[in-house]
């Protein structure tokens, strides 16, 4: 199961097969995965960290500064992997940083 959601997951973030408005939960206690794709639902941007790495880096800030030129913006970061949307239900399955300070505490931590 861990390995679906993780496979699940990266095919969220390339937006190549499944949309960044889907929810996907593993809820280990009833042992079941669970996906919606309903419409309506409350979804918040999160930025994205991987390995105890913010994956925004400042080549996606420039970018973002120089829209106007090279049309980058909120739906490129989406696209990469950069940020991606996560509903409230799916909210209660992750761990969520609320400043970077969070992540340097994290890797002391570890």
């Amino acid at each position: 199961p861990e390995q679906l959601m993780a496979t699940l997951r990266k095919l969220r973030r390339q937006m190549d097969i499944i949309v960044s408005e889907v929810s996907m939960i593993r809820d280990i206690r009833d042992r079941e995965i669970r996906i919606y794709t309903d419409a309506g639902r409350i979804c918040r941007p999160l930025l994205i960290v991987e390995n105890g790495q913010l994956l925004l880096k400042k080549k996606h800030i420039d970018n973002l500064k120089e829209r106007e030129y090279n049309n980058y913006g909120w739906q490129m970061l989406v696209a990469s992997g950069v940020v991606e949307y996560i509903d409230t239900l799916e909210e209660e399955t992750v761990m969520i940083a609320m400043s970077p300070d969070d992540l340097r505490q994290e890797k002391e931590y570890a």
